[in-house]
């Protein structure tokens, strides 16, 4: 199904201050897999997503990248950025650029595509995510789902190895939700290897590989999604699941 690690956490921890938000984590992401973090409010799941390409630093540990350790800065850690895409819950869109200009930008300037290849690309990108139509326009004509298909063009146009999804759907109206949701699940389909932090449990279930429950900083259960949702083994994940799915 799935092929070689292509994300490996090993034995991370975390502190802001005296808070210990990342306690011991182990995870192993492999090429073509979608992995879904879940959990409730504050447990270190977004925190988990930035250290992947360094947004945060650990405390102790190692992360690597296919193989590579992640470097701490420099050129090599822009090199890594650009193999680790990032969709966050606020789009980040350049505001002063066309979509299309959004979506071009990585491209010609870290991954040194011409102008010309980089815009064949992000249109075949754009109309991929369902908005070719949208290509002049500015981020702001645009809706929040719209906004965050752009997000997730722009970064399927670095051709990263791994895409980071930062709870990409929880700023925007309920019904751009599912929207977005298709998109990430035809990526998911189509071997995409994918680490998402979300409440979106219909997602989970319908495209992950594995679902990663986490609760204050640790990994508390990991499972198929068939097995978490029916039959979770933790008290934690339990009483998490009996308060989310029952509304």
């Amino acid at each position: 199904m799935t092929g070689r690690p292509l994300v490996v956490l090993d034995n991370i921890n975390k502190h802001f201050g005296d808070l210990h938000v990342l306690k011991d984590i182990n995870v192993t992401v492999h090429a073509g897999e979608v992995v879904v973090v879940i959990g409730p409010s504050g447990s270190g799941k977004s925190t988990l997503c930035r250290t992947v390409n360094r947004l945060e630093t650990i405390d102790s540990g190692t992360i690597t990248l296919d193989g590579e350790p992640l470097p701490e800065e420099g050129s090599g850690l822009a090199r890594l950025r650009s193999d680790v895409g990032m969709v966050f819950q606020s789009f980040n869109l350049f505001a002063h650029k066309t979509v299309l200009q959004n979506v071009t930008l990585g491209p010609t300037k870290v991954r040194k595509k011409s102008k010309g290849d980089a815009e064949k690309r992000g249109m075949e990108l754009l109309d991929r995510v369902g908005i070719g139509d949208q290509a002049q326009k500015y981020p702001a004509q645009l809706s929040g789902g719209q906004q965050q298909r752009v997000a997730i063009a722009r970064s399927l146009a670095m051709d990263p190895k791994v895409i980071m999804f930062d709870e990409p759907t929880s700023a925007l109206d309920p019904e751009m939700v599912q929207e977005v949701l298709d998109v990430m699940t035809d990526l998911a389909r189509e071997g995409m290897t994918m680490i998402v932090v979300t409440h979106e449990m219909g997602f989970a279930r319908r495209a992950a590989h594995r679902v990663v429950f986490m609760d204050g900083g640790q990994i508390v259960e990991e499972n198929t999604p068939d097995a978490f949702f029916t039959n979770a083994q933790s008290e934690r994940a339990k009483d998490f699941l009996s308060k989310i799915l029952t509304h």
